[in-house]
């Protein structure tokens, strides 16, 4: 799982253009919105098309359950890894 966490880090990276922050940078467990990354719906929407391009994740954009998944570097990776099974 760890190196799913790694792979999500470096897409979020990549993907949203975070030029001053490294995977080192990313706290798996922190929030990916808000007072953790600080990310904002544009990104969510950014990164749920790369995360479906990526590993075919089909992700509904109003879902409680979307937003969940969203908590997280580590919530995203259980998501990949649950989807991968």
């Amino acid at each position: 799982m760890q190196t799913l966490e790694e792979d999500i880090k470096e897409l979020i990276i990549e993907v949203l253009q975070l030029e001053d922050i490294g995977p080192a940078d990313i706290d798996s467990a922190a929030p990916l919105f808000g007072d953790g990354l600080g990310l904002d719906s544009i990104d969510a929407l950014e990164l749920g098309v790369a995360l479906q391009k990526r590993y075919g994740i089909t992700l509904s954009a109003n879902s409680e359950e979307t937003r969940k998944h969203f908590a997280s570097v580590q919530a995203l990776a259980t998501l990949v890894a649950n989807h991968k099974q």
